[in-house]
This record gives C-alpha cells, structure tokens and sequence, in this order.
C-alpha cells in the first residue's frame, strides 16, 4: 500500500525522500481511508472479490461512516503534499478507482528476503546508540515512522492493529497467518524465538498442501508451454487438470477467508512489507546514508545486502528473485482466488500463446523461472523415465492433489520449505 502511495505522489513531482518526511500519524490514517476505499472489493476485473475482502468486510471493519462523514471524515490523513495537511481528500482517497493491496502471498515472499529482521536491526541501532554513522533528516524521519508503524501496538482500533496481550509479536503474528494460508514456513527461523508457536492451536485447518498443489500447477503450466505449439505426436498438455488445479487453490484460500478471516491481518502485513520494500526500490537518502547505494541499474536485493553488511546480518542468496516474484505472484494469486482460472477455456490463459491476454502467459513463464531459482524446487523437470529409457512416465500425477491431509500436521517438526536458515 505505501509503495501504491509513493507512486501516486511520485506523479504529483513529490520523490521517495520527501514521502519518507510524511509524518507517521497520516500515514497511519491514510491506511484506514485506503482500506475503506474497498481494495480488492472494487477492483475492475474482477467480477468477485475474495471472500476476504467483500465490501461487507471492508465495512464492517472499517472505522464508521463512509469517507466523506463520520469518524473517516474526521479523521482524514489530509496527505496531498507532503508535510503538510490538506482538508481535501488525500492522495489516492475519493478518485473513484480502487487502490488494491497485494495479496499476503507479497507480503510472505518479501519477508523470506530476511528484510523485516535487517531492517528493525537498522532502526534499533539508530535509536538506542551511535554504532551508524549519524544520518540526515530524512533517514530520522525514516526512522521514527518505522518504529511508530511496525515496531510498537498500533493506534487504538486500527485497521493494522493485529497484536495485543493475545498475539504480542508481530513477528509470530505474520508467520501465523503464512502458515494458515500457504501451508509454508519462513526460509530462515526468526530470532529470540524458540520453536514454532505460530503453529500452536492452529489446528488441522492450515492449508498444508497449497505448496504442492501450487507446484503442480507451475509444472503443468510449464509442460503447456513445452507443448503450446506442438502439431505432431502426443500433447499432453490438460487445460482440464490445469483449471482443476487452480480451483483447488481457490477454495483452499476460499475456506480460510470465511467471514473476513485474515482481512486484516492480510492488509497489516502487505503494509508492513511494502514500506520496507519502497525503502530499497530507489537511491534515496536513507539509503545513502547507510552506505547501501546500488546505483540506477541496481535492484532492491543489492541495496538490501549492502544494508545488511551494516548490521552484521548474512540476507539469503536468492532475494533479487524472491523481490521480482512478490510482484508477480500476487496479482495471479488474487485471480486464482476468485476463480478467474477455474475453467478449462480460462486455464489457457496461463500458457496459450496467442491468448487476448498474452501478459498472463508472459507472467506465468517468468514465475516459473524464478520460483525454480529462488527455492532450487525442479518445475522444469520433463517426466521420469522407466528403466530402458522406453517411454517417460505420466505427466500427471495418478491421484488429483487434494486441499486437505487426513491427519492434522505434526506442530513439532521443523519448517518444511526452506533449506537453510538465514544467518540473521
């Protein structure tokens, strides 16, 4: 949500520097008026929203009153020009377009980046020594918004406000709802923080077969591609199975959406990511001033890694793809939640070429690409031969994946899709 911010500020002339200037308070009341605006509720395109985010969600968690009345009113960010206050409404806020916040699945691959860990030690050092260099305005304002927004209980009824003497730790907190999505784990274990209590009393509702259904489909789509223009022999390409596939996905994030489940915990979490990804997207002062410059050609991983050294943290190998993937993960994430994919006509879109939507084809094969690089899982593996190399085997599997495992998961084993723990 802030990088969508930035940008709308950035076409009124206004540059990272100055966002980073806004004070926390406004930003902290932009996000009640961004989620009242209905996010992925009002989304053109889409002929339903999640199940998570209808505009009966969005209403009944938002602060009362619509926009222009009541507490909204009231309370309004005034954000038009940064450090300063406008009556009118903010930046982004009545224009009649909706403005969608990422899908959590941005907010899990970003955090894998070891970002949030790096980060909060960067601000912890800024504000209880001198171990950093002493920083311009613009990086102590950088500063205090980030420990006012991410790193202390949220205003009272907040939107964000996702941690109380119940779930005190944001950290758990964001794992908690990965786990309850995605079925998956954070490559690296968080620090301080013995076991895994994210998964206590989840029960046997997480969706603890989304990361092997969510590679099925990867390779299926890439065996589609292989064969999209394949007039000789056999095909084995299955729209049928691909949209099976995809609907299976649907009704797994389906069923842990139920009556607003995980909204806000969703929004409050693709929040927190997206602020500090906005802070390693450009050359800015901050950034300047922990000596972490990339230069115009330089990417988010870089400067993260730069950053990183500062602070005596080894960030993972694989961040440059797990920030490129956030991006386009979570768009195609959305729309296989609501059922875009779930026909075989529709399923094409993923991997026909010559589709009126070629940017979903487009999407799909880079996806594969970095998801394969950036986990070391073979999407692009052809089928496993027999013995004397005769015929390969099946490009499906004998039984369709299914949502759910008869057994509740064992809460005592370790995580499950990362090889290695960052050295945080």
């Amino acid at each position: 949500m802030f990088r969508t911010l930035a940008r709308l500020l950035a076409d009124s002339g206004f540059d990272t520097n100055e966002f980073f200037r806004i004070h926390p308070l406004q930003l902290s009341r932009w996000l009640e008026e961004a989620w009242a605006e209905g996010g992925q509720a009002d989304w053109p395109g889409f002929e339903t929203s999640p199940a998570g985010v209808t505009p009966e969600v969005v209403a009944r968690l938002q602060l009362p009153g619509e926009v222009n009345g009541g507490l909204l009113d009231a309370l309004r960010s005034g954000i038009a020009i940064p450090g300063q206050f406008s009556p009118a409404p903010a930046t982004g806020i009545d224009t009649g377009a909706a403005l969608p916040w990422d899908h959590l699945i941005y907010a899990f691959l970003v955090e894998s980046t070891g970002v949030a860990e790096i980060l909060r030690e960067v601000v912890r050092r800024y504000v209880v020594g001198e171990t950093l260099e002493a920083a311009n305005d613009t990086t102590y304002s950088w500063v205090r918004a980030t420990e006012e927004l991410f790193f202390r209980d949220p205003p009272l009824f907040s939107i964000t406000g996702t941690t109380s003497t119940l779930r005190p730790d944001p950290l758990v907190n964001r794992r908690n709802a990965y786990w309850r999505m995605f079925g998956m784990d954070l490559p690296h274990a968080p620090p301080g923080i013995p076991g895994q209590p994210w998964k206590t009393d989840v029960g046997a509702s997480a969706n603890v077969r989304f990361g092997e259904v969510w590679i099925e489909l990867l390779r299926q789509v890439w065996l589609a591609f292989v064969n999209d223009s394949n007039a000789v022999g056999a095909n084995p390409t299955d729209a049928s199975y691909i949209a099976y596939l995809c609907q299976t996905l649907s009704e797994m994030m389906g069923m842990r959406r139920r009556a607003g489940m995980l909204a806000r915990e969703e929004f409050g979490h693709v929040v927190t990511m997206s602020w500090f990804h906005l802070l390693l997207e450009t050359e800015n002062n901050v950034v300047g001033d922990l000596q972490a410059g990339a230069g115009t050609g330089g990417n988010a991983a870089d400067r993260l890694a730069r950053i990183a050294q500062r602070v005596g943290i080894t960030p993972p190998r694989r961040a440059r793809e797990l920030f490129e993937l956030a991006d386009l993960v979570s768009p195609v994430m959305m729309f296989i939640e609501v059922g875009r994919f779930n026909t075989p006509s529709d399923a094409e879109l993923l991997f026909r070429s010559g589709s009126p939507q070629p940017v979903v084809r487009d999407t799909m094969n880079r996806i594969i690409d970095l998801w394969q690089s950036a986990t070391g899982v073979s999407i692009k593996e052809s089928g496993v031969r027999v013995v004397n190399g005769s015929s390969p085997s099946s490009a499906q599997p004998v039984r369709l994946p299914s949502a759910h495992l008869p057994a509740a998961p064992d809460t005592a084993q370790s995580s499950t899709n990362g090889s290695a723990p960052v050295r945080l």
